[in-house]
């Protein structure tokens, strides 16, 4: 078994450090994988903020369409996080972002990211982003661009989204009409300046999609008044991406 990483986390029931590890997960791990995630969904109080994967879906994943990793306390699978390579059909979040259809072969999704009640707050979810990056070259294909959907007032998520860098591209319907988020990054682009700065509240989502329909992203999120309010801006002149 190869160990991807190692150490400490707390157990929020009991308050107790435990030793844990990270490893890629294959097909055996299926029956732990569904198990971890029914565990989840029990936990999940607004149940349309999580797209749970079928049992397909995570065969398509583990059988080389993309990749998974696990953390683990002893044997017992407590946080796992996936990457996808998704089929090239009308769905593609590439074009929900405007990329052209030869650069849609580029986009990898960042697939269910998942972590037991009892372990949250130990940073497991911003560890296995890291780690299921740095395996990103193992995968066959060359991807540039990593994209994922997110439920508008799922804040633990649009946090860990864009502490990785990634931004709000576009608010559109998904999933049988469901509102969501389409975070995207740029592989290749490590550093980008923004500028006009807006900020909205989390709940403004008239507002949020005519800032997107006119070239903004968003690029952060800080607490605003008892919420959250989301940080739109648009790429600087020094990029040569900005619109005036």
């Amino acid at each position: 078994m190869n160990k991807l990483k190692e150490g400490m986390i707390i157990n929020q029931r009991t308050g107790e450090s435990e030793s844990f590890y990270i490893r890629c997960l294959a097909v055996a791990d299926l029956p732990i994988i569904e198990e971890m995630q029914q565990e989840v969904i029990h936990a999940v109080t607004v149940q349309d903020q999580l797209q749970p994967l079928t049992t397909e879906e995570f065969l398509f994943i583990l059988n080389g369409r993309g990749l998974m990793v696990g953390a683990f306390t002893e044997e017992k699978l407590i946080g796992f996080r996936a990457l996808l390579i998704p089929p090239l059909d009308e769905e593609h979040l590439g074009r929900d972002f405007g990329l052209p259809d030869e650069e849609l072969p580029r986009v990898l999704y960042q697939e269910l990211s998942a972590v037991l009640p009892a372990y949250r707050g130990n940073r497991l979810q911003q560890q296995m982003a890291r780690i299921v990056m740095e395996q990103v070259p193992n995968l066959e294909g060359d991807f540039r661009y990593i994209a994922c959907t997110v439920a508008p007032m799922n804040i633990p998520s649009m946090k860990d989204k864009i502490a990785q860098g990634m931004h709000i591209a576009a608010l559109k319907e998904k999933y049988s009409s469901m509102l969501r988020y389409i975070f995207v990054k740029d592989l290749e682009q490590e550093q980008v300046e923004y500028t006009g700065h807006i900020a909205v509240p989390a709940e403004d989502l008239e507002r949020q999609q005519e800032l997107l329909t006119d070239n903004y992203v968003g690029v952060g999120i800080t607490p605003a008044n008892g919420s959250f309010s989301l940080d739109f801006a648009k790429r600087s002149m020094e990029d040569g991406s900005a619109e005036e």
